[in-house]
């Protein structure tokens, strides 16, 4: 039996702290709809109704260009392990980029990791938990450092000359490419235009 809640109690910030990945929704009024997978320590609760998740340059940008046109969100956190649990949070977001006004306030709430694009800052509209009875159970064999080893043998420039030419979505919809390259600490470092 689902159950819905206005914001996320302290039983839902413990179950979403023990998942290693969490899946993103979004849509446009027309178009695709993007539905991705999200692993690495990036997601954050901010508040009971505020939440947000560090996103890297991956494959697209289609999340960023949903909630510029759209702006509504699903996250999902599925418990593999025992007990079975479903929980959804519905929400409203936005993408902050580096060199946008409240990316200080925000950033300090992540660890900023290689290859690092934006943050999703995601109003909580409401919470909802369901049984994932139908859900196998599954283990973490270790998480997967591909992405980030990616991103921390390119060249800082070269990277972000790459995302700055990346101003649409797979259905054409407008993004606003970061201006900077969040290097591996001690390496490159930052660079921006």
């Amino acid at each position: 039996m689902a159950e819905f809640s206005d914001a996320l109690s302290e039983k839902h910030i413990a179950f979403i702290r023990r998942q290693p990945v969490f899946f993103t929704a979004t849509a446009a009024a027309s178009g695709r709809i993007n539905l991705s997978p999200k692993g690495l320590d990036t997601f954050r609760v901010l508040t009971p109704d505020h939440v947000g998740y560090l996103d890297l340059g991956g494959s697209g940008n289609e999340t960023h260009a949903h909630l510029a046109a759209d702006g509504r969100i699903t996250i999902m956190f599925c418990g593999f392990e025992n007990p079975a649990n479903i929980l959804r949070i519905y929400g409203r977001g936005r993408a902050v980029l580096p060199q946008d006004a409240d990316w200080d306030a925000l950033a300090p709430q992540f660890e900023i990791l290689t290859g690092t694009r934006q943050i999703f800052s995601i109003a909580v509209e409401s919470v909802q938990t369901s049984c994932g009875w139908g859900v196998p159970v599954m283990h973490v064999e270790r998480p997967r450092d591909t992405l980030t080893k990616a991103h921390a043998g390119a060249d800082g420039d070269a990277w972000v000359e790459v995302v700055q030419s990346r101003t649409r979505s797979i259905d054409g919809l407008p993004i606003r490419p970061t201006d900077r390259y969040f290097g591996p600490a001690g390496g490159k470092g930052a660079k921006s235009l």
